[in-house]
């Protein structure tokens, strides 16, 4: 069902990565809202539209996911990774934990009592303009929690990213295996 844009609208073209603005009036397919952005398909392809500029969209209300609404009441390891699990590839409906996205992920104690956490990440492709954008996601979300007081996410290479890499969850939503 398509729906029209009330105003114009940042968004991130799919999947070069390139800032774009869609107009007024623009009409627009909703392809996936996980992780509370918006990835929506035009007649000039497709973009991501941030969770904050969602409400542009006539008709639609942005409906968060199960787990995604409430924030954990203090910082554990587990409540980054949930966090995590908020954030995907605007083109693949499974989140960045269960695509095998995630290679480390490392928790210190900053001296003034907060926690300093580093992500290191891959793509699935190297070549996708959408990888700082999605960093930047985990990076944000993980920024939110209590505690935190420097988040960091940084695009690696190695090991190169494969299928075979997808929990078994992940593997489940995309019917395979």
């Amino acid at each position: 069902m398509p729906h029209t844009l009330s105003r114009n609208v940042p968004a991130t073209v799919i999947p070069a990565g390139h800032p774009a603005e869609l107009k007024a009036g623009d009409e627009v397919h909703i392809v996936q809202t996980l992780g509370g952005n918006v990835t929506v398909r035009t007649d000039n392809g497709l973009f991501r539209i941030a969770r904050e500029h969602a409400d542009a969209i006539a008709g639609f209300a942005l409906v968060e996911e199960m787990g995604a609404v409430a924030a954990p009441v203090e910082f554990s390891e587990a409540a980054v990774w949930s966090a995590l699990k908020t954030c995907f590839d605007p083109e693949i409906p499974i989140n960045i934990v269960d695509l095998g996205l995630i290679y480390d992920l490392n928790i210190e104690k900053a001296p003034s009592g907060g926690n300093r956490v580093e992500v290191k990440m891959t793509l699935t492709a190297q070549g996708c303009g959408m990888g700082p954008v999605i960093a930047e996601d985990a990076r944000q979300k993980i920024a939110a929690l209590p505690k935190v007081e420097d988040a960091k996410v940084y695009i690696v290479w190695d090991p190169i990213w494969t299928p075979q890499m997808i929990s078994p969850e992940g593997r489940i939503k995309l019917g395979i295996e």
